[in-house]
């Protein structure tokens, strides 16, 4: 299937595609353009920077390069970017150095958030950029759950999970329930309970409920709705995203104050949570986002290398990545987003393979 990578790859030929990836390389390691006489030396057939500068206006004609200001020299655009990621680049192992400073983090940890965090901190050291760690919601499964009437608009609803934790809440439950209405619910969600998550045995009760309801009180059916509604959203349950190495970024990009206030007030309210998670399970492995591309920080105009991991049951539970600015180190950082995911799913659920 031809993408749109590979149709603007196939546009160059063999002298365009070498210096289209010579300027994308230089400006990832350096953040400079890139002029003609810059690149004379460096490519394989020996051209004049006259030559040169004529294959950089036709990348730039193309939308891959342009130049800033004045300056004579070009860098890429993120569509130049995502053209090199998707088609050019070539990313190596990790470094043997990079995988110990992230094993090292593995100790015995009593609360899997201090392994994530640990985990965030060296990735955030390791990459210069901020490291983001959605830890996993709580997913044990329900044992046991119980209402009880507090007031006539008030009640109380008990979760015993397998774990051993319990949890409660205070709502206010439909008009109208008495004692044995709240029995009856308590009954008909245990009956379904056992083995499931609590957002598994949501979507069960809610398909149960609309096919037995003429089997169970009204009143106990509103109930049972409105008490996994209050738990489903409940922040017990809710994922955390643990954010390290802000710094990393203003030391990065000083002279761009204003579009790093953008992405820190973005970190600091941890907007759309959720929507981190999405990035990165709709796609296998290692998701890379590069400017506008990135819907969770588009106006601060970062990259985003995004890796989700799993649980012992290979399911989808959290994910792992880096932000920074757009020349970021792809090549580097993104078997490391990739080692660094692997190793806190198998942590996390106790595989050491």
């Amino acid at each position: 299937m031809t993408t749109p990578a590979s149709a603007l790859l196939a546009d160059l030929n063999s002298r365009s595609r070498e210096v289209f990836r010579r300027v994308v390389e230089s400006y990832l390691q350096t953040g400079d353009p890139v002029g003609s006489r810059t690149l004379q030396g460096s490519l394989s057939e020996q051209v004049s920077a006259a030559t040169i500068r004529n294959v950089m206006q036709d990348l730039e004609a193309m939308g891959l390069l342009d130049h800033p200001h004045t300056s004579a020299g070009r860098r890429p655009t993120h569509v130049g970017l995502r053209l090199f990621v998707d088609a050019l680049m070539e990313a190596g192992p990790v470094a043997a150095t990079d995988r110990a400073a992230i094993e090292a983090t593995l100790g015995p940890a009593a609360d899997p958030s201090i392994l994530l965090d640990r985990m965030g901190m060296a990735l955030s050291q390791l990459t210069q950029g901020a490291s983001l760690v959605l830890t996993p919601k709580q997913e044990a499964p329900i044992r046991h759950i119980e209402f009880v009437s507090l007031a006539p608009d008030r009640a109380l609803v008990v979760l015993v999970f397998a774990d051993g934790r319990v949890e409660n809440r205070v709502f206010t439950p439909p008009p109208g329930q008495s004692a044995s209405s709240m029995r009856e619910a308590g009954n008909f969600i245990n009956a379904h309970a056992r083995g499931r998550t609590l957002a598994e045995l949501a979507a069960h009760i809610q398909t149960q409920v609309t096919e037995r309801r003429a089997e169970i009180d009204s009143l106990a059916a509103e109930l049972v709705a409105s008490g996994l509604a209050l738990w489903q959203g409940g922040e017990a349950s809710e994922p955390r995203l643990i954010v390290r190495g802000q710094a990393n970024l203003l030391a990065e990009d000083a002279a761009d104050l204003d579009r790093i206030r953008v992405l820190f007030d973005d970190l600091e309210r941890k907007r759309d949570i959720a929507e981190f998670l999405s990035l990165a399970e709709e796609g296998d492995g290692v998701r890379i986002f590069i400017g506008a591309e990135n819907k969770l920080f588009s106006l601060s105009g970062s990259s985003l290398v995004v890796s989700p991991y799993m649980n012992a049951d290979r399911k989808i539970v959290g994910a792992v990545g880096v932000i920074g600015p757009t020349r970021l180190n792809y090549g580097r950082i993104v078997p490391l987003v990739d080692l660094t995911a692997q190793l806190v799913g198998r942590a996390l659920s106790g595989r050491h393979e």
